[in-house]
């Protein structure tokens, strides 16, 4: 079946006595087009004006263009699973965030302070003072005496929220370990340097537009 490449996305060109879907089905197709083709580059530069590819072969430009889904579908995946416990937990990203940092200052045993925990979050002492509160109203975490700063509390997650966080959150989130696990040594370094590698690419320093509103 031919295809035409658009700039939006992969049209089927359906034979002349093929029906085409009608209605909703027609923008469920369309829907699903751009969604399998949004990362292809070529779409999204057709014109080489980001990317100059005359020096790439075509099959590495498909293999590219598939890793680049591949990394869409795990953003994607991992925006659902926030979506998920955020709604089961009952809390917002930046509650969830907090609870995150106090289960493993936990596990290290490091005491945490209202200060520290706003230093992580990047949030004002205010805005944290308010967190702190609807948290413990809820029953998430508890504040005690400093053990040697008599001008600070320490904070600390319940045991509920605690147990309730890695029985769910928690253990699927722990599924990554699987997958890294069953790669060698030589292929982990290998994703490691081109996460690095690619972290290092999409984060704006010098260009100006990115500095607006800083």
């Amino acid at each position: 079946m031919p295809v035409l490449i658009t700039s939006a996305c992969i049209i089927l060109l359906m034979p002349p006595t093929a029906a085409l879907p009608q209605g909703g089905a027609t923008t469920a197709l369309q829907a699903r087009s751009v969604e399998s083709s949004k990362f292809d580059i070529d779409l999204n530069d057709p014109d080489s004006r980001l990317i100059d590819r005359s020096s790439v072969a075509e099959q590495d430009i498909n293999q590219i263009n598939e890793l680049m889904a591949a990394l869409g579908d795990l953003r994607k995946a991992e925006d659902s699973l926030s979506d998920l416990s955020l709604r089961y937990m009952k809390l917002n990203q930046t509650d969830m965030r907090a609870l995150h940092f106090l289960i493993v200052s936990q596990s290290a045993k490091s005491l945490v302070t209202a200060g520290k925990l706003a230093t992580h979050l990047e949030i004002s002492s205010a805005s944290t003072t308010k967190l702190l509160d609807r948290l413990e109203r809820a029953g998430h975490i508890t504040r005690s005496p400093h053990p040697t700063d008599r001008r600070a509390l320490t904070i600390a997650i319940t045991a509920p929220t605690h147990e309730a966080a890695m029985q769910t959150v928690g253990r699927q989130q722990s599924k990554r370990f699987i997958a890294a696990a069953r790669l060698t040594g030589q292929q982990r370094q290998t994703v490691i340097d081109f996460i690095r590698d690619m972290t290092t690419q999409i984060t704006p320093t010098t260009e100006a537009w990115a500095q607006v509103g800083a």
